[in-house]
């Protein structure tokens, strides 16, 4: 890791983002971790250096537009949008019964390539129902950038399937880097380790 991903693993840490402790997850599972980037929004400076942190990655890519996925990454988006000048646009979670009926917000093109853009990935699975509207619409999806990677299959699954995933962050190296640096105690490591590795 960098000197900008540790510093931005540490402000995601002080900002409660990332979490230990112990916590129900959404599958039932009982977590040592949990990640809330949803939270990211509350922090001006921090939302600022997310977007950032992204815009090395998204250099190596080729694409026309940023796809924000509803709801927790359409700030994020945003925020690299306006740090990049990239045009965006986002697929709705429920599509409007009224006025244009949009299941995709923003202007766009059949035939143009976006980069579908995430906070976090677990295993993939709300990024296929995205990619399915997007390429629904005549978009082209080669490429997916998230912030954090929890390294449970996401990138797997989505190569399965012909996309790239790419993240500023993955849980690995920010367990390691917090477990050196002694930010995190050892016991919480070593918990969310045997955690993720089931």
């Amino acid at each position: 890791m960098n000197a900008n991903s540790e510093n931005l693993a540490d402000e995601l840490l002080s900002a409660g983002c990332i979490k230990f402790g112990e916590f129900t997850l959404k599958s039932g599972l009982r977590s040592p971790i949990y990640i809330d980037l949803r939270r990211i929004i509350t922090y001006p400076k921090l939302l600022e250096q997310v977007a950032a942190a992204y815009l090395p990655v998204l250099r190596h890519l080729s694409f026309v537009r940023l796809a924000g996925l509803p709801y927790a990454a359409i700030p994020i988006a945003t925020a690299i949008s306006l740090a990049g000048n990239y045009p965006m646009i986002y697929p709705r979670k429920e599509v409007k019964a009224y006025g244009t009926k949009a299941e995709i917000e923003g202007e766009y093109h059949a035939g143009e390539t976006v980069v579908v853009i995430d906070d976090l990935a677990t295993t993939g699975g709300s990024k296929f129902e995205a990619i399915e509207k997007l390429t629904g619409a005549g978009l082209v999806v080669r490429d997916v950038v998230v912030l954090v990677d929890r390294q449970s299959g996401a990138k797997e699954s989505l190569a399965q399937a012909g996309y790239s995933m790419h993240a500023v962050l993955t849980i690995n190296e920010m367990l390691g880097y917090w477990e050196e640096t002694g930010k995190v105690g050892k016991d919480k490591i070593d918990a969310t380790r045997k955690f993720l590795a089931k």
